[in-house]
């Protein structure tokens, strides 16, 4: 409906998109076109170049002191098809999968691939959609395989702590036969003192999946590039998976991949002070919505507030029952696109992302303030 409005001349502000706004850095651009000249253009090994995936390692030890070996990652076309290649790996029908919400909406349609059973933990604003180790053990059963989740979160932009992660491992050192997926892909875009990621703890890293890539810290979402880093064993598993759908990634891709870490952090913090200012911008500017519920998220780029107080409102001869209804509303009266909670398995919320230029982010929350002050 948002592009149908555009289409027509509307000037819509687009605030649903999970991508930075940002171009990709010049250097890791240059890498592309002279891996072009340099003929790589033939087919790469299924789990990426052995120098891409020496790179990756370096990365994961100097950046977050884990240690892996190049036969123990697997690079694919972007995050989300390492996180398929792994479920895909491990789950059997029947098999369940507890994953906390709000999540990333492939999260449930990769194990309905699998023929898996989603098991879904609520969270809410209150507690930062982060989920307690009291729900963790209440949800585990004889059936369940694993466990998957994103810090920091696409829809919520929460971030779990190192001790918040620790509570939750002395959890999983009861439950020997549970693996971890843990999505990094927003890594970078973290507002706390540092990226903590639950592969870090020794006693449960031989179980962990660990997810990460390139299209939210470089701007690198159209690349599609992505990887996982396991044990041995799914690490291989994953390898064969992927070989028989996708085969290896671009090549031309890859080349760039490695020069974007190696060539150090400079754009990457530049843009996460970047998307810092615009948080603080968009929390200040959502607080003069007296009925809107939000916490503020300490990473990604979305608020997630609760727009619960809003159903049963209605505005001539429309009445908001739904998140959906209200992100209809909202395009409609203030031609601002947000996404409805119901994606990210949480009815009860709205995303709305702020990977837009401060200019059109205060005019967003102009126009919804508006629109939404017409609701009695």
């Amino acid at each position: 409906m948002g592009r149908e409005l555009a289409a027509k001349g509307v000037d819509v502000i687009n605030l649903s998109f999970g991508e930075p706004d940002f171009h990709t850095p010049n250097h890791i651009k240059e890498a592309a076109k002279h891996a072009i000249d340099e003929d790589y253009t033939y087919y790469t090994p299924v789990p990426g170049y052995p120098e891409l995936r020496k790179a990756i390692v370096a990365k994961l030890k100097n950046e977050n002191n884990i240690d892996y070996t190049f036969d123990q990652i697997v690079v694919g076309t972007g995050a989300k098809q390492a996180i398929a290649n792994a479920v895909l790996c491990i789950i059997n029908p029947g098999d369940e999968v507890i994953v906390p919400t709000p999540y990333w909406v492939s999260y449930s349609e990769v194990i309905k691939l699998a023929e898996g059973v989603a098991v879904f933990i609520d969270t809410t604003v209150e507690q930062a959609f982060k989920i307690t180790p009291r729900q963790l053990e209440a949800a585990i059963t004889p059936k369940t395989k694993l466990f998957m989740f994103s810090s920091p979160c696409n829809p919520t932009g929460s971030v779990y702590t190192k001790g918040e992660l620790a509570d939750l491992v002395k959890v999983f050192e009861k439950y020997p036969d549970v693996y971890i997926l843990s999505d990094e892909i927003y890594e970078h875009i973290n507002f706390i003192e540092k990226h903590e990621s639950i592969a870090q703890f020794p006693s449960i890293k031989e179980r962990v999946i660990l997810i990460n890539g390139f299209s939210k810290a470089f701007a690198m979402t159209g690349w599609r590039i992505g990887y996982l880093a396991a044990s041995k064993e799914i690490a291989s598993a994953c390898e064969k998976m992927q070989g028989q759908i996708t085969s290896g990634t671009c090549s031309i891709t890859q080349r760039a991949g490695i020069a974007a870490y190696e060539g150090g952090l400079e754009t990457v913090l530049a843009m996460q002070k970047e998307f810092l200012k615009r948080r603080n911008l968009v929390f200040d500017l959502l607080k003069e919505i007296p009925r809107l519920k939000t916490n503020l998220p300490q990473g990604a780029f979305y608020f997630f507030p609760d727009v619960t107080s809003y159903f049963g409102k209605s505005y001539k001869d429309e009445t908001i029952r739904t998140a959906s209804d209200l992100c209809n509303f909202i395009l409609a009266n203030a031609h601002v696109a947000i996404v409805a909670g119901e994606a990210f398995g949480d009815p009860k919320s709205v995303r709305i992302s702020y990977a837009a230029s401060e200019e059109k982010l205060i005019e967003a929350m102009k126009r919804i303030r508006e629109a939404l002050e017409k609701l009695v």
